[in-house]
């Protein structure tokens, strides 16, 4: 009688309910706890919350708890159905578990915490649990989190893509740039997806229109999505994009030029870095490649002159170097560089938007890494739904409100 006493205390189980038995066995490992109601009592309708609802009938359900000690433990109990005036026959809801779950609610507390900080088939093996059954946990609590959510004081997103899995599959990650934290994740990387983030603003509290900034980079889908979907925010184009632009044009250039110049043969890395970058042997190899005339050669000249466009205090500055910075780029006769000119010129004004928002996509690139950290880590995940749960759990910042 002591034991049921403890353990009715352990679990927190008040009256009406109350621990009937508790059996051990240890060849098995097991710890089973049975719980039951006093004869006689009533219960509130779990829809109506109408008080003193006689019972109808009962079932038997069983739910994992924590382990004990080593050992897994089970509550088992008598779940009555209840038969209300208004709603009729309803199954009330025990206070130690949610409705529809095999697990109590400390259990899927423990679960959420690890599964936060580990992999879930690695959570999962640890707990004695098959994996899919905690997915299932997750995509409970980040869903109910996910529509908790309030974005009535959202003005500033940034927008990116990261690859679901090899080849072309992909979910849009927007991200809360003052909070740091993802906001909305959804499929694919077209305008689509905006559409389905202002819908989900106007679902939490907000309105699309109160989105004032938004840095993305120069994709169209998303420039025509952010047009036509959050109407009063002003495009920043992310610079981090333009001078990996520039950076992917020099290589080109190398790679081309490589063909009748075979010094440039394994000199890639030198010209991806700023001198000051360079290892000592780099800066070497540099200095002798500058001086051999070279379209590659120019080509850096021109992105590293491209950064001093960025240097400059106030965007009427910034724009007199970008205006003469296009008018030596387009006369340089490096094909690579000139179609980057082509692509500013029509992305002037975003390009330049930087300089009065000051800000940039290394944020949501930063996030992007810790998903992919985490993707590489679980050894990939079976599909969309897991990453983008795994995506708002790692950077979300969600309040899970885990029972305690």
């Amino acid at each position: 009688m002591r034991d049921n006493d403890l353990f009715q205390l352990a679990l927190g189980i008040t009256s009406p309910w109350f621990v009937a038995s508790s059996d051990f066995d240890a060849a098995k490992k097991r710890l089973d706890i049975r719980v039951d109601f006093k004869a006689g009592s009533r219960f509130a309708c779990p829809e109506c919350k109408a008080d003193g609802c006689p019972v109808h009938d009962t079932t038997e359900k069983t739910w994992r708890h924590l382990d004990f000690f080593q050992h897994q433990a089970f509550l088992t109990a008598r779940v009555p159905r209840v038969t209300c005036s208004k709603c009729g026959v309803r199954q009330v809801d025990v206070p130690w578990a949610r409705r529809g779950s095999g697990f109590t609610l400390l259990f899927e507390a423990l679960a959420m915490t690890l599964v936060a900080h580990m992999p879930v088939a690695a959570a999962a093996r640890l707990m004695g649990e098959h994996d899919t059954r905690l997915w299932r946990v997750v995509f409970h609590y980040v869903a109910r989190a996910v529509a908790r959510m309030d974005l009535s004081e959202l003005r500033r997103v940034c927008i990116d893509e990261t690859a679901a899995k090899r080849g072309h599959d992909y979910i849009s990650i927007f991200v809360d740039i003052d909070t740091r934290r993802v906001v909305f994740v959804t499929d694919g990387r077209d305008a689509g997806t905006v559409a389905e983030f202002a819908d989900h603003v106007d679902t939490h509290n907000s309105d699309a229109s109160r989105i004032k900034e938004v840095c993305i980079d120069m994709s169209g889908p998303f420039i025509k999505g952010v047009t036509e979907n959050l109407t009063e925010a002003e495009i920043t184009f992310d610079k981090f994009h333009v001078m990996k632009m520039l950076g992917d044009a020099v290589d080109k250039t190398r790679r081309a030029e490589a063909k009748a110049r075979p010094e440039l043969k394994g000199s890639r890395y030198v010209w991806l870095k700023n001198e000051q970058n360079l290892s000592s042997e780099g800066r070497e190899t540099l200095a002798t490649l500058s001086r051999l005339h070279l379209k590659t050669a120019r080509a850096y000249q021109l992105r590293l002159a491209f950064q001093e466009v960025y240097a400059q205090p106030t965007r009427g500055c910034a724009e007199l170097v970008l205006d003469r910075w296009d008018s030596w780029a387009i006369r340089s006769r490096i094909e690579p560089i000139k179609a980057v000119v082509r692509t500013i010129r029509r992305h002037w004004d975003g390009i330049l938007a930087w300089f009065d928002s000051r800000i940039a996509n290394g944020l949501v690139e930063g996030i992007n890494s810790l998903v992919q950290a985490a993707k590489a880590k679980a050894r990939g995940y079976r599909n969309r739904e897991t990453l983008k749960a795994m995506t708002y759990l790692i950077a979300g910042k969600l309040d899970l409100k885990l029972p305690t």
